[in-house]
């Protein structure tokens, strides 16, 4: 056999083993997709649902057996009207709950205030959980400004069972004095 006869077999050898090669490792790639969601089932890690109605985890830190009546109370110290939205609502402990205050400054000025909560009957301080507040910082209101601002919060499972009201009361101060607008303060700089 001369030397270019068996070169052209040999070449013809390497191509047939690649192709073979390439046809095996394309089917172990389309195999894999079935073969890992077949070995996920049966350890039970990492389980695909397809088209499958799957309920959303619920909260198991609600206690549904009984309901507290939150009332929400607002007093203004200062140049403006504050109120909550609404007076009162219902709540499961444990049940994260959003209401909202709305402020009006009814001042031709700029002003800054911070907002103290209470909370009666006092006992209950400790249980109310509040996950978002406008008291956790002070509020600067533009001229004649009207904002709704929302206190997200949770009562705790472990409130007694006797207590059936609270009583949510923001008091809303003005602090600082008045607030100087950009073109008051490059007054004063001048």
């Amino acid at each position: 056999m001369s030397a270019s006869k068996r070169l052209l077999q040999l070449n013809r050898t390497t191509l047939t083993k690649l192709v073979v090669v390439a046809v095996l490792m394309f089917g172990f790639g389309y195999a894999l997709v079935p073969v890992y969601r077949q070995i996920c089932e049966v350890l039970g890690i990492n389980v695909l649902t397809q088209g499958e109605f799957v309920e959303a985890p619920r909260n198991t830190q609600i206690d549904k057996s009984r309901k507290i009546v939150v009332e929400l109370d607002g007093n203004a110290q200062g140049p403006w009207r504050f109120r909550p939205v609404q007076r009162s609502i219902e709540v499961h402990p444990g049940e994260l709950t959003t209401v909202t205050y709305e402020v009006v400054n009814t001042q031709a000025r700029a002003v800054k205030a911070q907002a103290i909560p209470s909370y009666a009957p006092q006992s209950v301080t400790p249980h109310f959980k509040k996950v978002e507040c406008f008291c956790f910082q002070e509020q600067t209101l533009a001229a004649n400004e009207a904002r709704q601002m929302p206190v997200v919060f949770f009562i705790d499972p472990a409130l007694p069972r006797e207590v059936k009201n609270i009583t949510l009361s923001y008091t809303f101060f003005e602090i600082g004095g008045a607030v100087q607008t950009a073109s008051a303060k490059a007054a004063t700089v001048k």
